[in-house]
């Protein structure tokens, strides 16, 4: 095995001869799934179904009411504690909800409905596809490339995709709740790996979070991390059909 002094960590050891080679070509791709496949609904319609849900609806009509209820919900997720709560919440479904119930309990309009909003985040339909989602898990597919989901999630973000008919599309689902670990963890990308039938480095991963979705390139996979913004245009994820050719 060749050694180098400035090697970068790494958990996928290919041999002096697989170095050598030219990188094989790509045979699967991996994803993130939030803000790279989809994002939640925007903050006014949560907030108007949780009010709805739980009665307070008229307060939302209030001047001012949303614009106020998003500042309050900014400047109490900076607090130490709320912080203190994100360690980790992906890891287990209960450690998730403790962290969302630590955060809206410290918002006025969502303190004491912690549990219809939880149902409003985790509805089938409170999360959907970017417009360019489709059309790329679909190339793939008729390409015949083995596609998976690699998520930093706390429920089954399988109930999203089949609500938008995008669940044929995908091979494999490796969620962070179901394995206890949270990306960059190298395990997930290798099992997403494994559960394809697909060598590492032939596998790429697309994400829009350099430390965890870029910790794939420790295992050997090539990475595409996506600008971490909120854009309502083209995202970059079309240039993925590029790559894989």
């Amino acid at each position: 095995m060749t050694r180098t002094l400035f090697e970068t960590p790494s958990a996928y050891r290919p041999s002096d001869a697989e170095m050598a080679a030219p990188v094989p070509p790509v045979q699967a791709v991996l994803f993130d799934f939030s803000n790279t496949l989809f994002q939640m609904i925007d903050l006014e319609t949560w907030l108007r179904r949780v009010g709805s849900a739980a009665g307070r609806l008229a307060v939302l009509d209030e001047p001012g009411a949303v614009a106020e209820i998003s500042e309050q919900l900014r400047a109490v997720f900076r607090l130490a504690s709320v912080v203190a709560l994100q360690e980790g919440r992906d890891l287990s479904s209960a450690r998730h909800r403790r962290a969302m119930w630590g955060w809206w309990g410290q918002v006025d309009f969502l303190r004491g409905t912690e549990e219809a909003a939880y149902r409003e985040l985790t509805a089938p339909d409170a999360w959907v596809p970017y417009p360019d989602t489709e059309p790329v898990l679909r190339a793939l597919h008729q390409r015949g490339l083995r596609v998976g989901i690699v998520s930093d999630f706390a429920w089954d973000l399988r109930t999203h995709l089949a609500h938008h008919g995008l669940d044929a599309l995908i091979d494999t689902c490796v969620i962070s709740y179901e394995q206890g670990r949270e990306k960059p963890d190298p395990q997930l990308f290798l099992k997403a790996c494994a559960d394809l039938g697909a060598d590492p480095r032939a596998t790429l991963m697309i994400g829009d979070n350099p430390v965890r979705d870029g910790g794939a390139a420790a295992c050997g996979l090539r990475t595409y991390i996506l600008p971490a913004e909120h854009r309502t245009g083209e995202r970059g994820l079309m240039d993925v059909q590029r790559l894989v050719i």
